[in-house]
């Protein structure tokens, strides 16, 4: 699958203009040459590229972090689809289409100025995923974060979905381990089953530890890759089959696990909503596609995210 479809995958429960409006003909809509079915997936986009700002910003609104974007999804273009997807395009050609690298570094606001010179020499943001990891500048940029962040989000006001504020409880399904009704409806953080390999991989070799990070529409909620592999190995967290679907169409089914808010930290609250305007894209062919564009919005860091800085600070020290 292409990277620019990879990113863009959706959860078939949540293509709501989809299943509801197969019939119509903006359906049909194609991009370069790809079809994109349904609003669905260019609201995923923005919200995708809405999600990873807030975060930057919380971060870098505090006196002693800042935060880069890194993976390709965050460092691509913003502004419009259509420069995202031909990042993309570049990437693919490169050869670099399947490289799965954290969305987001997080630094001590001392390396600032020497990560904005390495930045340069480096030939911007966006060139960074065109580089390898063993470049004698990309080492030296790595070796100054103290964290990298994989970046989830969801389409959920956290402290409205209808179990928020359950108590996890013994399960039987889980051999008596805590957690909820499988029906529940509750905040979760997600990962791909596939994800959690390339992850653990990449947090070996660059000796930096990964946090997930995931974005609701009023907070966010992180916990460590490796507290996420100690839950799934002590079958407190069982995987679940989810089918997703590419703008192209197409289809496919993954593994993936839910970890309950429960087991996790709170990375931030809102301070300001986002707002949600209408937006649309033509094709060459002069068809128009209507979507959402989330913009603005803000997100405050909470003390506790803070605190789980400042201890990798001296883990890493």
């Amino acid at each position: 699958m292409h990277a620019f479809e990879r990113i863009l995958l959706v959860g078939e429960e949540t293509l709501e203009l989809e299943l509801r409006f197969a019939p119509i003909a903006w359906l049909e809509f194609w991009l370069n040459p790809r079809r994109l079915r349904g609003s669905d997936f260019l609201m995923r986009w923005s919200q995708g590229v809405w999600s990873e700002q807030r975060l930057l910003e919380a971060v870098n609104q505090s006196s002693s972090y800042f935060a880069i974007p890194y993976g390709p999804s965050g460092v691509a273009p913003t502004g419009d689809v259509r420069a995202f997807e031909l990042y993309f395009e570049r990437l693919e050609a490169a050869g670099l289409g399947k490289l799965k690298r954290p969305d987001l570094l997080i630094f001590p606001k001392s390396f600032q100025e020497t990560a904005n010179k390495l930045i340069e020499n480096l030939g911007g943001l966006a060139n960074l995923p065109f580089l390898p990891e063993n470049e004698k500048q990309m080492q030296e940029l790595l070796a100054g974060a103290i964290v990298a962040i994989e970046c989830e989000n969801s389409l959920w006001k956290a402290q409205q979905m209808p179990g928020y504020g359950s108590v996890l409880k013994p399960q039987k399904r889980l051999n008596g381990k805590l957690g909820l009704a499988k029906s529940a409806v509750v905040p979760t953080i997600i990962i791909k089953d596939e994800d959690r390999r390339p992850l653990l991989d990449w947090q070996h070799q660059n000796r930096l530890p990964i946090q997930i990070w995931h974005v609701f529409f009023d907070m966010s909620f992180g916990i460590s890759l490796d507290r996420i592999e100690e839950l799934i190995s002590d079958g407190a967290i069982l995987p679940s089959e989810q089918t997703f679907q590419a703008p192209s169409g197409a289809t496919t089914t993954k593994r993936i696990y839910k970890v309950y808010y429960q087991y996790t930290y709170l990375v931030g609250r809102a301070g300001t909503e986002p707002t949600l305007r209408a937006d649309y894209i033509v094709d060459k062919n002069g068809h128009i596609l209507p979507f959402v564009r989330f913009s603005g919005g803000s997100l405050n860091i909470e003390s506790g995210a803070l605190e789980i800085l400042d201890k990798l600070v001296l883990e890493r020290s």
